[in-house]
């Protein structure tokens, strides 16, 4: 029997908000800017993991690999050689000064001067109106749930004998190991394999599908897979985790491959296998609030929870796990807990980008081949291969490609994938494209500075118009040249 509770006459506030990560900040933000009253509530810091365990630091890292890589390609660049000496440590201080710069955006200081009442401590929901918070009972509205998610560590055997690491906790290291085991092969595993194995790392990435980025189409994964192997990364595919052992103090990693078990040493290992939504401890099972076969609050199309004026978005109810779609739903959640008495609006998601920020860069919005054949859904392809831009041959990048799935017949963008230099900031213009309904008439159509990385796109909507051009037009008009020259 599904347990009663009693609403209260009155509210202190207008919304409540569990969690200050990027769903959660963005949902306070606006609820403060149309003049609710709303309480943040966050038992760690303010940020969330993107700030502290995921994008940031990641990104830092990221950029600090990349210098080493581009001197150890000196001579591409016109130089005989150049030598970078680092130590680790301080590669990972740095990490911790790009996070303490940009913590002042999140910091509870901010977010009271916006207007939002910024609580520290445990949250509980205790009904669909109260939350309970270091002893304090609070009454609201309504509830937006922003807890987020952690990493998922495999139930493989013997793995809770060895010490490992995960996208949270890797930011504690600070000596660089020799051997190094990166389990998983999604962006957060590739990102880490290819930083790693540029300081020095002997780095294994395992992964016990047919290959890296199974999500990606399967050239486009290859290009980063070729990239790794060129760097020095053993990429071991149909590798399945199966047991972790400790031999003579030395950590052994067992992996089934093609029915044999293939033994792998490592000094660290890094799980990436994926993240769990957090949907413990804090009240919803004695609310009785429904969870998704896929351990993630399940909502409807106007984020609403099981309980009606509970709302949840970001991480913890997916279906994307990205900051920026976190940010993109806390609209939706906000507006509608707030105003959906009077109107309420379906959470869109028609037009989601993503990028891994491997090198290259692969960044994806809309359909690719893959999920354009599961739902039966007719494209054409087109295609550029950047190896042929300049700017891209000037600044010795280049490589790569920009994939544009339309409509048969029809300029119509149904996705677009890019795997190349700045690949996450040359999406954008097909993301505004396909959100504002401009087909590839109009980019090429658009005047792109020459010479930029960004004529790709217009040289992919060339190759788009060339293959759909009017033959019996043009022979009309050869003829009708012919006429005018006699």
């Amino acid at each position: 029997m599904k347990k009663t509770f009693k609403r209260p006459r009155r509210f202190d506030r207008n919304l409540i908000v569990l969690g200050a990560g990027s769903a959660g900040l963005v949902t306070a933000y606006i609820a403060a800017a149309v003049k609710a009253r709303v309480t943040l509530i966050e038992k760690n810091k303010m940020g969330g993991d993107c700030l502290y365990t995921g994008c940031v630091p990641s990104k830092a890292l990221i950029r600090s690999a990349k210098f080493l890589a581009h001197a150890r390609r000196a001579r591409e660049f016109g130089f005989k050689s150049a030598d970078v000496e680092f130590d680790f440590a301080d590669i990972m201080q740095r990490v911790q000064r790009v996070i303490k710069t940009i913590e002042p955006h999140d910091s509870i200081e901010r977010y009271t001067e916006l207007g939002v009442e910024c609580i520290t401590g445990e949250a509980k929901i205790t009904s669909p109106w109260t939350v309970e918070v270091d002893s304090k009972t609070l009454t609201t509205r309504n509830i937006v749930i922003a807890a987020g998610a952690h990493p998922f560590v495999p139930p493989v055997t013997g793995i809770e004998k060895v010490d490992y690491y995960t996208s949270d906790t890797i930011w504690e290291l600070r000596e660089l190991p020799e051997r190094f085991i990166v389990l998983g092969g999604g962006p957060i595993g590739c990102e880490l394999t290819q930083c790693f194995a540029r300081f020095g790392s002997h780095v294994s990435q395992i992964e016990m599908l047919p290959r890296l980025l199974m999500r990606e189409d399967a050239e486009i994964s290859q290009m980063v897979m070729q990239r790794f192997r060129e760097e020095g990364v053993s990429v071991l595919t149909n590798h399945k985790a199966k047991q972790f052992l400790i031999e003579n103090g030395e950590n052994i990693l067992i992996c089934e491959h093609q029915s044999k078990d293939v033994r792998i040493p490592f000094d660290a290992l890094l799980v990436a296998v994926g993240r769990a939504a957090n949907t413990s401890g804090y009240g919803l099972e004695e609310l009785g609030i429904t969870i998704a076969k896929n351990g993630t609050i399940e909502t409807n199309e106007f984020l609403q929870t099981s309980c009606p004026n509970i709302f949840a978005c970001g991480d913890v109810t997916g279906p994307f796990q990205f900051t920026h779609t976190a940010a993109h739903q806390a609209w939706y959640a906000v507006v509608n807990s707030l105003f959906g008495d009077y109107k309420k609006f379906k959470v869109d998601y028609s037009v989601i980008p993503w990028a891994t920020f491997t090198d290259p860069e692969v960044a994806r919005v809309g359909l690719n081949e893959i999920e354009a054949k599961d739902k039966n859904i007719p494209y054409e392809v087109t295609t550029y291969e950047i190896d042929d831009l300049d700017r891209a041959i000037a600044d010795e990048e280049a490589h790569g490609l920009i994939k544009v799935l339309t409509v048969p017949g029809k300029d119509k963008i149904l996705g677009v994938t890019i795997v190349g230099e700045h690949a996450g900031d040359l999406i954008a213009e097909y993301v505004s494209a396909m959100r504002n309904k401009i087909g590839l008439n109009k980019i090429l159509g658009t005047i792109h500075i020459y010479p930029t990385l960004a004529e790709a796109n217009k040289y992919v909507a060339g190759n788009w118009k060339r293959s759909h051009a009017p033959e019996r037009l043009l022979k009309w008009v050869e003829k009708f040249h012919a006429w005018r020259r006699n």
